[in-house]
């Protein structure tokens, strides 16, 4: 008994001792999709900072293609040190594990979270020439016109996808769905007028906004953005159960030891609130979460659990 006592408090102290001296080569952050993104700068921001507090080279190794699932299995497959790290956004983490066959990992049980480190609302966007003013107005085009309003998105299954999926549960009603390859080629036909409406991260709709190249009918969280103080939510214009949350996110692989996730989550919660930094995280629509590996581990499986059933539910297929 003695001997079994000893032999697990040098286990402990050997686990304390390797977390304390970590990390003591460079470390490798993954995102799961190409370079310039969202994901891609946030993933930029942590690495900079942690290799500022930590004193190793954190770099960020863009592994695209599968809408991010061929990134995070190389995640699930690395060595449990703390050497090799994800980033990625929603997609990877709970909904594409639903939408494509051969998913190369599970996402609730082979990472470990470290937290949620931003989220965005998405906007409910229409033309400028477009002659609905508010959700009502679209709604109403949209019961008068079933299945022939037109939604763009970035892709099946991305998260402006599902919000409009998601509206036309929430209200009865069923519009036209136009998946683009990437955001931006989604943006430039609403900007012209060659799709009827969509929902856009506030991050890339913003500035056509301000710039009142679109027109802002509401917000998918649940309550206003400081950046559209004027642009109400979906909720206060009598849509339930339509809030969305674009989120980015940071994981390590399972059996990755306690302590060194302890020592990432205080180092990446520090980089999103840094003073130099924050503000311009705000401007752009991201609100900083940094929350608990336990809170993220909560929140994924309540997003998992959403996203399955509106994909079931909704007949969504990617394949």
């Amino acid at each position: 008994m003695k001997k079994t006592l000893l032999g697990l408090c040098l286990a402990a102290a050997a686990t304390l001792s390797a977390a304390a001296g970590y990390p003591e080569k460079t470390v490798t952050i993954v995102v799961p999709f190409p370079p310039g993104g969202s994901t891609d700068a946030i993933a930029r921001v942590v690495a900079q900072k942690a290799q500022e507090k930590l004193g190793q080279s954190f770099i960020i190794d863009n592994r695209a293609g599968a809408t991010g699932t061929i990134g995070a299995a190389f995640v699930k497959r690395a060595p449990a040190d703390g050497y090799t790290l994800l980033v990625s956004s929603l997609g990877p983490f709970v909904i594409a594990p639903h939408l494509y066959k051969g998913v190369q990992y599970d996402a609730l049980k082979d990472f470990e979270p470290i937290t949620i480190l931003v989220q965005a609302p998405n906007v409910l966007v229409v033309p400028n020439n477009s002659p609905d003013h508010t959700v009502a107005e679209l709604l109403a085009d949209l019961k008068k016109n079933p299945g022939k309003v037109s939604f763009a998105s970035s892709g099946v299954g991305s998260s402006d996808h599902l919000s409009a999926e998601l509206l036309w549960q929430q209200t009865g009603t069923q519009g036209l769905h136009v998946p683009y390859k990437g955001g931006g080629p989604a943006i430039s036909d609403l900007l012209g007028g060659q799709v009827n409406a969509a929902f856009v991260n506030i991050n890339s709709i913003i500035g056509h906004i301000k710039a009142g190249k679109v027109r802002a009918l509401g917000i998918s969280s649940d309550k206003r953005s400081p950046l559209l103080p004027d642009v109400p939510t979906l909720q206060e214009q009598g849509v339930k159960g339509a809030e969305v949350q674009s989120w980015q996110a940071m994981v390590a692989p399972k059996g990755t030891p306690h302590d060194v996730i302890v020592k990432l989550h205080d180092v990446a919660v520090a980089a999103m609130n840094d003073p130099a930094i924050k503000p311009k995280l705000l401007e752009q629509g991201f609100e900083i979460v940094g929350d608990t590996p336990e809170q993220f581990a909560k929140y994924q499986a309540s997003e998992y659990a959403r996203w399955k059933k509106l994909i079931e539910t909704r007949k969504i297929t990617a394949e």
